[in-house]
């Protein structure tokens, strides 16, 4: 009897997840996590959905009652018992730290950048800076440091090579290129005071308020937020912290900056997470374009209060073509040191410079090359061309693209990529050329379009 009786607990126990799906109001999403819909028999059309039963699994599994405190429960086992991480993007630090698993390889060198790849992020942006020279804008660009490269004494014993970091690396090729850049990994070393969080990725408010600091001084205006009090206010939680324990109750304390920030929004503000971020009435004349990813969530207020006007972006490719349009007095690049390769996967969205070169190598003597072409984003009568170079080239080679006798230089992209955006009408010829060095001579392939 005692038997038949534990399996019964243990089976109703089993149903208590099913059954309290049948209850209204039971959607229990955690952190950016978008649940599954249930699944339909028929689509709209009548059609029978062929999909039903993986659908109905992927349903069941994102919404079964208590989903949120169970995956807690399991991960608080596991992170005090077992010493394991129920996240795979989520490592379990020392004295209660939380790391990104998405830095592991910055942080153990385990898959570096080539020096090709170095070099075409660095020219990217060197072409991106003469760009907004044209336009009248400074240019300026920073990476936000991994929290493990800046707070390496918290992290689990792994093996890490000596070779320098994809950052160090880039900040050589920045400096020949001539790229201005602001250096945050030196200046948060320098102080004695923690500025990320604990159990986030992220640098906390006073952190944010030493990099806009450091921007601005970049910029040749500097400010003082870092030197201005700050205020513990508990209630922050942390994105880590929440991956493990979606229904946890503990938050963490932020330093919060206590002055008085002056700026308004200039269209509807839902979150700091938004797209587009436009403000205006900062204290100081001037404008300011910023491409931000998610550590400039606390960086941006500190940016708005310093410029009369301020967009702020997280579009990806980059629309740099926003400088003219904003007619910006500077525009910032900030990037977090893991998502460095974004410099090199997506063009930015701007005219390629025309150069005043010759084409050297006559015409087909290498090979052929297939372009893919497509409509510049926001950039009317402009087309996007994409190739890739069936030599690979030399480490720091550049490429050319030749309609006639009109040159453009084009961005560099990873796999012997490269993208140019020209006028539409430059594809109307028939002599297409591309131009690069490959064994320390130049090549030439003719190119051809395709839609």
């Amino acid at each position: 009897m005692k038997e038949k009786l534990f399996i019964a607990v243990i089976l109703l126990l089993c149903l208590v997840p099913s059954l309290g799906m049948l209850l209204p109001g039971q959607a229990d999403a955690g952190g950016n996590e978008v649940l599954a819909p249930p699944p339909v028999l028929r689509s709209a059309e009548g059609q029978v959905n062929t999909e039903y039963l993986p659908q109905l699994v992927g349903y069941v599994e994102d919404n079964y009652f208590l989903r949120q405190r169970l995956v807690s429960a399991w991960s608080a086992l596991n992170q005090n018992v077992l010493r394991t991480s129920i996240a795979e993007n989520v490592v379990l630090g020392q004295d209660g730290w939380l790391y990104f698993g998405d830095t592991l390889n910055d942080y153990t060198g385990a898959d570096p950048m080539t020096d090709r790849e170095i070099f075409c992020a660095a020219r990217n942006l060197a072409l991106m800076q003469e760009f907004c020279a044209g336009q009248g804008a400074q240019f300026l660009f920073t990476i936000a440091p991994n929290k493990n490269s800046l707070y390496p004494e918290h992290m689990p014993a792994l093996t890490v090579s000596g070779q320098r970091r994809d950052a160090q690396r880039l900040l050589e090729q920045l400096a020949v290129q001539r790229v201005a850049y602001a250096d945050l990994f030196s200046l948060f070393r320098s102080q004695d005071e923690t500025l990320y969080f604990t159990q986030d990725s992220h640098w906390n408010s006073k952190g944010a308020a030493l990099a806009a600091d450091a921007i601005h001084q970049a910029l040749e205006r500097p400010t003082s937020y870092f030197g201005q009090t700050f205020v513990p206010e508990e209630g922050r939680l942390s994105d880590l912290y929440d991956m493990l324990h979606p229904a946890g109750p503990w938050r963490e304390t932020d330093q919060t900056y206590g002055g008085t920030l002056s700026f308004t929004y200039d269209a509807p503000f839902r979150t700091p997470n938004d797209m587009t971020i436009q403000t205006s009435g900062g204290r100081f004349a001037g404008s300011l374009v910023m491409f931000r990813d998610s550590f400039g969530i606390l960086l941006y207020p500190y940016m708005a209060d310093s410029w009369q006007r301020a967009l702020f972006s997280r579009s990806m490719p980059y629309k740099m073509a926003l400088a003219a349009q904003q007619e910006a007095d500077a525009v910032v690049i900030e990037l977090v040191e893991r998502n460095l390769d974004y410099l090199i996967e997506h063009p930015p969205v701007m005219p390629s410079p025309e150069r005043a070169v010759s084409r050297g190598a006559e015409a087909g003597e290498t090979g052929a090359v297939l372009l893919e072409t497509e409509p510049a984003q926001s950039i009317p009568g402009y087309t996007l061309v994409k190739g890739t170079l069936p030599v690979q080239p030399d480490d720091c080679a550049l490429v050319h693209f030749f309609a006639g006798d009109t040159c453009w230089e084009a961005f560099l992209l990873e796999n012997d990529g490269f993208a140019v955006c020209v006028p539409e009408t430059a594809l109307e010829r028939k002599d297409l050329f591309v131009v690069s060095a490959a064994r320390d001579e130049a090549v030439s392939l003719t190119a051809s379009a395709s839609n």
